[in-house]
C-alpha cells in the first residue's frame, strides 16, 4: 500500500498552532522593516537559472532545483534565496541613484537541508540595503536584525561578526591559483590545521603563520588586537580589522552579545566585506545571517554597494511566543437575519465567530469556543 500522504525528506506540514506563531513573527519582522523604511518586494518563485545564480554562483548552484521552462525551453531554476533576487529588482528595475532598502518574506527551495535539523523549504526573511559603501549601511542592517529579533521574542542572542577581506588579502598576497584557495576555504572552514599546514607549505613564512593562526582568532573583542599583532601588516588586513573595530564598538551598548570569527567564510564567493550572523540560546545553528556583498548587481546591468541579511522563520519556531488558545463564539446555524448581523458586529469586532454547522453538535469540543450566542427574549447574547 502506498503512503500518498507521506512527504519528502526535510519537508514538513506546519501545522496549527505553529502555523499562527510563524505568521505572526513574519508580520511582526515586515513591521519592523517597515518602521525603518524598507520597501517589500515579491519575487516570483522561479527565474532563469542564470538569473538566480548571478553573484551566488558556486555558493547556490547545489542547493537550486533546476527544470526545463515549457514554455520557452531554458532552464529554469526554484528561487534557493531570495539575495540575488533583490540585486536584480534593485540594479534592473527600480534603478535608483541613492539607497534603496528592501525587504521580502517567502518560502526558498533547498536540495539539501542546510543541517540536520532544517527544513529544505525555509521560509526566509530578510532585508537588503542597496547604494551605501560606508559602516553606516553595515550597522543599520545588523541593529534591525537584533531589533527584529528581539521583537519575535528571541532572547540570549549572541552576534558573530568576521570579515573575508582578510583571507581574501592573503590569497592575493600569496598569489593562490582558484584551487588552493578553494582548499584553504574548505579547511579554515573545517578548522583542519593538519590541511592547512600541508597546504601552505610552499608560502612564504608570514603568510603561512597568518593562515595558520587565522583559525584560532575568535572570542570577544579583544581578538582583534591580537589580530593586528599577529596578522601581516597588509592595507586590506588593516582596514578589515578598523571596520570590526568601529562595529564593535557601535553595538557594545546592544543587548547581544559580541563574538569575533577572523576565519567566519560564509558566502565567501560573493560577500566581499563584513559578515555577521545571530545565534540564540541553545542552538547550535545561526538563526540569521548576512554580510555586505558589493556589486553582486553588476551582472543585472549596474555594479551597486549592498549589505543585508536574511532569517527562516521554520527555524525560529522553537524560540518564538506560541500563540493562546484559540478561544471563539460558537453560532448555530441560522437563517435569521438578527442572528447574520450579530455574528458580522462581532468578528467586525475581531471577535473569532465559528457556525455550528447542522449535525456536528457531538464535534463541538474541536471548534476551541469557550461561549455561544443564544437567543434569550428575541435577541442574540453571548453566554
Amino acid at each position: 500500500m502506498k503512503h500518498t500522504w507521506l512527504l519528502p525528506e526535510y519537508l514538513e506540514d506546519i501545522l496549527p498552532p505553529a502555523a499562527s506563531a510563524i505568521e505572526r513573527a513574519r508580520r511582526a519582522a515586515l513591521d519592523v522593516f517597515a518602521s525603518h523604511g524598507y520597501e517589500l518586494v515579491i519575487p516570483p518563485l522561479m527565474e532563469y537559472l542564470e538569473s538566480l545564480l548571478t553573484g551566488t554562483g558556486r555558493d547556490m548552484e547545489l542547493d537550486t532545483f533546476k527544470l526545463v521552462d515549457q514554455l520557452s525551453g531554458r532552464l529554469m531554476g526554484v528561487r534557493a534565496d531570495m539575495t540575488p533576487q533583490a540585486a536584480r529588482i534593485d540594479a534592473h528595475l527600480l534603478n535608483r541613484q541613492g539607497v534603496t532598502r528592501l525587504c521580502y518574506a517567502g518560502p526558498v527551495l533547498h536540495t539539501r537541508p542546510g543541517n540536520l535539523q532544517t527544513s529544505r523549504e525555509p521560509l526566509q526573511v530578510g532585508a537588503e540595503l542597496f547604494g551605501h559603501a560606508g559602516l553606516e549601511a553595515d550597522l543599520e542592517v545588523q541593529k534591525m536584525l537584533l531589533k527584529t529579533l528581539k521583537s519575535l521574542g528571541v532572547q540570549a542572542l549572541h552576534l558573530d561578526l568576521g570579515h573575508v577581506g582578510i583571507f581574501r588579502a592573503l590569497m592575493n598576497a600569496a598569489q593562490a591559483d582558484d584551487g588552493l584557495e578553494s582548499d584553504l576555504f574548505h579547511a579554515l572552514q573545517a578548522k583542519d590545521i593538519p590541511a592547512i599546514t600541508e597546504l601552505t607549505r610552499p608560502m612564504q613564512a608570514d603568510l603561512r603563520d597568518a593562515l595558520l593562526v587565522l583559525p584560532t582568532l575568535y572570542g570577544e573583542r579583544s581578538i582583534l588586537a591580537r589580530a593586528a599583532e599577529v596578522l601581516p601588516k597588509l592595507p586590506e588586513i588593516g582596514r578589515a580589522l578598523d571596520a570590526l573595530e568601529t562595529l564593535a564598538e557601535d553595538l557594545a551598548a546592544s543587548d547581544a552579545e559580541l563574538y569575533f570569527d577572523l576565519a567566519e567564510l560564509r558566502g565567501y564567493h560573493y560577500h566581499n566585506g563584513v559578515v555577521f550572523a545571530a545565534y540564540a540560546q541553545g542552538s547550535p545553528y545561526a538563526v540569521a545571517h548576512g554580510g555586505r556583498y558589493d556589486n553582486v548587481g553588476q551582472q543585472f546591468g549596474r555594479a551597486r554597494c549592498a549589505t543585508g541579511f536574511s532569517l527562516d522563520l521554520r527555524a525560529l519556531a522553537p524560540y518564538l511566543q506560541p500563540p493562546s488558545q484559540m478561544h471563539g463564539i460558537l453560532a448555530p446555524y441560522s437563517t435569521d437575519p438578527a442572528l447574520a448581523e450579530k455574528i458580522e458586529a462581532l468578528r467586525g469586532d475581531g471577535q473569532i465567530v465559528v457556525v455550528e454547522l447542522p449535525g456536528q453538535e457531538a464535534h463541538r469540543v474541536e471548534a476551541h469556543c469557550n461561549r455561544r450566542l443564544v437567543q434569550k427574549n428575541g435577541i442574540w447574547e453571548i453566554e
